[in-house]
């Protein structure tokens, strides 16, 4: 159970690893004092093989594992892939593939939103799961018997949960509806995070262009020192300390003193001067180049009993097809269809069109009616009608 230190061993499991179908990857790491994922452990297993690789061992190439990850031959199978996806990405560039998320794999073959990894291993391996280590400190060295073997029960069980998850897609002719999802969680830009698009991140409520563009600049700022630095977002400046910027904007160091987020001395530093720079690059700018949000559009009179009956055809084709509805569609989207019919939605394209969005347009304009047979919902067609 030693983990993998050594150079040449790690090459040894890759190539060996080479010959599967596919493998299963996990991995531990630490993020609370630095704003990069501080990759520690990696665990691998393969049909007859599993094992860890300490990633924080002096002079441990990995481009064997790499080259592994990003071999279009072999399926690289995780739980909840986003995370480590966006370390891969980190640390090279590039993003594994090809990928099949256990966790996405469920909710579309019917185990409900965004299931856990000890739910699918319970119904799909038998197994229970031990999480007493599951907040560990991932970096301190030696890591213990225990710890070690908590990480390899990871990649271990999901060997069973991805060949059922996989039987019942093909099964189901559901393959198809999970490679629209890989689709996007594979995307680069799934992962790149422009310090310009990070005020998004704030809880912001206003589409004053104004409030909105000292917003964007003092978060741009704070993701590039952020990054610069390694370290969290909020050891920069906090979500509140932005907000309340984007609302008072001050314009010399006294002003930003008064602000309460703002800590004691920051004003005054090469911080403070930053930001003080970021709101005066704001409110320079022209009113047509200011950051504009249009308002949340109100909904026509009428249309609250269409939502209403949107959310009941929504909630029936999901029992029907035995899929999570929060797959397909939120209210938000729901709101949009019943103003829209062309509204640019997920559940108006591909296999979500197939399941719910065609007969949602088709209930919209009357062509469908909702009926109860044998105390469960059924749709009526016109025809049927007659």
């Amino acid at each position: 159970m030693t983990p993998i230190t050594e150079s040449a061993s790690l090459a040894g499991l890759c190539e060996r690893l080479a010959k599967e179908d596919f493998v299963t990857v996990d991995t531990e790491f630490m993020r609370e004092r630095t704003y990069w994922p501080k990759l520690c452990l990696i665990q691998l297993a393969g049909d007859n093989e599993a094992a860890t690789i300490d990633t924080l061992a002096d002079g441990l190439a990995l481009e064997p594992l790499f080259e592994l990850l990003s071999n279009p031959r072999i399926i690289k199978v995780f739980h909840a892939a986003r995370q480590d996806i966006e370390i891969f990405f980190h640390l090279t560039g590039e993003i594994p593939a090809p990928v099949f998320d256990t966790q996405v794999a469920a909710m579309v073959s019917g185990f409900g939103d965004q299931v856990g990894y000890e739910t699918l291993v319970s119904k799909l391996a038998g197994e229970q799961v031990d999480k007493s280590s599951r907040f560990t400190d991932w970096s301190k060295r030696p890591l213990t018997d225990k710890q070690i073997a908590y990480a390899l029960a990871d990649v271990v069980h999901l060997r069973p949960v991805y060949r059922k998850l996989k039987k019942k897609l093909d099964q189901t002719g559901r393959a198809r509806w999970l490679d629209e999802e890989m689709a996007i969680l594979t995307a680069p830009e799934t992962y790149r995070m422009e310090p310009e698009d990070s005020w998004r991140r704030l809880k912001v409520r206003t589409t004053d262009s104004r409030f909105l563009s000292v917003a964007r600049e003092v978060a741009a700022y704070r993701e590039r020192e952020a990054q610069t630095r390694d370290v969290p977002r909020n050891r920069v400046i906090r979500d509140e300390a932005i907000t309340e910027i984007a609302a008072h904007r001050p314009r010399d160091a006294k002003a930003l003193e008064r602000i309460r987020a703002v800590p004691d001395g920051f004003a005054r530093g090469r911080m403070g001067v930053a930001v003080l720079e970021a709101v005066e690059r704001a409110l320079a700018l022209p009113e047509e180049d200011r950051l504009q949000v249009a308002d949340k559009p109100n909904l026509p009179r009428g249309l609250g009993p269409v939502i209403d009956l949107l959310k009941v055809l929504l909630k029936m084709k999901c029992d029907e097809h035995n899929v999570a509805p929060k797959l397909i569609a939120n209210v938000a989207e729901l709101e949009r269809i019943a103003a829209d019919d062309e509204a640019d939605v997920p559940a108006l394209r591909g296999w979500r069109r197939e399941v719910f969005g065609a007969d949602a347009l088709a209930l919209k304009h009357g062509e469908v009616g909702l009926t109860i047979r044998k105390g469960r919902m059924a749709l009526v067609r016109q025809n049927e009608r007659a």
